[in-house]
């Protein structure tokens, strides 16, 4: 599943094309996605101007006109790809197409269709539930290492654990917090209780750097995942754990052939990487 700095550069490159610019048609090839389109979805976004785009989490929020929220959920294999006009005809999984009225043209291709899109009053946003009761935003203000710490203390589930735990934080992925772990030496298996504090001062910075450089790279690219120019993402040249069973750390003297190199072990059904001679 695209994870935030996937779900920002996909962002970044849908306002370059669509803020401020009109939606002329929307064509819609199917009733529903991963749950049902809202009623009139083509409709009611036919002929609206977009304001502005955000992103909370793993969901792209697009204002229009009207005070409407149009929210995109990429899911595992979702992509929004822009294109300049006219449209062809469309591909297999091209689920939706959106027109602007400088003659843009953006699809919406998702061959699992575990992605979902809704359109709702912006007053309801905070109570929506795919938003209600996220923490806070990595990248914002509202994250820091007293708030962290406060969310961990007391809590005995393995640190990874709690950082994927969208309440403690929002839009983590399992790929970026295997990430942040290692540079921050810090063992994903270790109770969350025993990173606040000092430990928790120094991860959140880390957090910071892993996802910005991230979105600097254009994501990763992992399974299906394209920006909105159809371009491939390519942090994963960056990997230091993640992925990479068996090979060395290039942080300690974790030779493969003595010592296993990066280890590979699942937690809550997840693949987790990490270094065991450097992390602690």
């Amino acid at each position: 599943m695209p994870e935030l700095p996937e779900v920002e550069t996909v962002r970044n490159g849908l306002a370059l094309k669509l803020q401020g610019r009109r939606l002329v048609r929307v064509d819609q090839h199917r009733p529903d996605l991963r749950f049902p389109l809202p009623i009139d979805f083509a409709q009611r976004l036919t002929g609206r101007q977009v304001q502005s785009l955000d992103r909370r989490a793993k969901y792209i929020l697009i204002r229009v006109e009207g005070g409407l929220v149009w929210m995109i959920h990429l899911g595992m294999s979702g992509s929004m790809v822009v294109k300049p006009g006219p449209a062809g005809r469309p591909a297999a999984h091209d689920h939706l197409v959106f027109h602007t009225d400088d003659g843009w043209v953006v699809t919406y291709n998702d061959t699992r269709r575990f992605g979902f899109m809704d359109l709702f009053d912006e007053a309801a946003m905070d109570s929506h539930p795919m938003l209600a009761g996220l923490g806070p935003e990595p990248l914002g203000n509202g994250f820091h290492a007293d708030g962290l710490s406060g969310r961990l203390r007391g809590r005995a589930a393995p640190i990874k654990s709690m950082l994927l735990d969208q309440k403690v934080v929002a839009g983590l992925g399992n790929i970026y917090v295997c990430e942040a772990l290692f540079r921050a030496g810090i063992d994903p298996t270790r109770s969350a209780d025993s990173v606040a504090g000092a430990d928790a001062e120094r991860l959140v910075p880390i957090i910071r750097d892993v996802l910005s450089e991230a979105i600097a790279a254009g994501g990763s690219t992992l399974r299906d995942f394209v920006q909105s120019d159809g371009e491939l993402g390519y942090f994963q040249h960056s990997f230091q754990v993640y992925g990479r069973e068996g090979e060395g750390c290039g942080r300690c003297d974790c030779d493969p052939a003595a010592t296993g190199g990066v280890k590979r072990i699942t937690q809550s059904g997840r693949s987790t990487f990490f270094c065991p001679r450097y992390q602690h």
